[in-house]
């Protein structure tokens, strides 16, 4: 809580920042070793490459995240059955706890722990929005580095008015 408020005195401040900015992103953290669930209208599987593509209206749901997407390439590790990392591509929306994020494209390093949004990235946080280029989301701590012009909006609740 401290931290948001923090967080919330900085953006005010400085409403507009060319560098990078860091926020906090999600309820909690996520499990990167929990099951990745994909639902899809269509896939196809190159066995050449080892890669899966998902097309029309795909959902991926790990734990409380929640990636969407017109298409999201699989690409698999070299160990059997499990995925080294997802490109969603085509507009795409992730969801952690209350917040949301849209970009134009996401790169999910599932090995890594990071997903990484790039193309008009939109990040709100209940009635606040910040905008920028790309957001870096670090997994394992529930924060994120926002940096390409980053502008925020922060709404401000009314003054209490004092009662006679």
């Amino acid at each position: 809580m401290i931290r948001r408020l923090m967080l919330a005195a900085t953006l005010v401040a400085f409403p507009f920042v060319a560098s990078a900015q860091q926020v906090a992103f999600g309820s909690m953290q996520q499990d990167t070793s929990a099951p990745v669930e994909v639902t899809a209208d269509q896939l196809s599987v190159s066995q050449s490459d080892g890669t899966a593509t998902y097309s029309g209206d795909v959902v991926i749901v790990q734990g409380d995240m929640r990636l969407a997407a017109p298409q999201v390439l699989v690409v698999y590790s070299e160990q059997a059955g499990r995925i080294d990392r997802l490109e969603a591509t085509g507009g795409v929306t992730l969801v952690s706890g209350e917040e949301a994020a849209e970009a134009e494209r996401a790169d999910y390093d599932i090995e890594g722990g990071t997903v990484t949004l790039s193309g008009d990235v939109l990040l709100t946080q209940g009635d606040n929005a910040l905008t920028a280029q790309s957001m870096v989301v670090d997994l394992d701590t529930g924060m994120a580095e926002m940096s390409g012009r980053v502008r925020t909006v922060l709404q401000q609740e009314p003054a209490a008015q004092d009662q006679p």
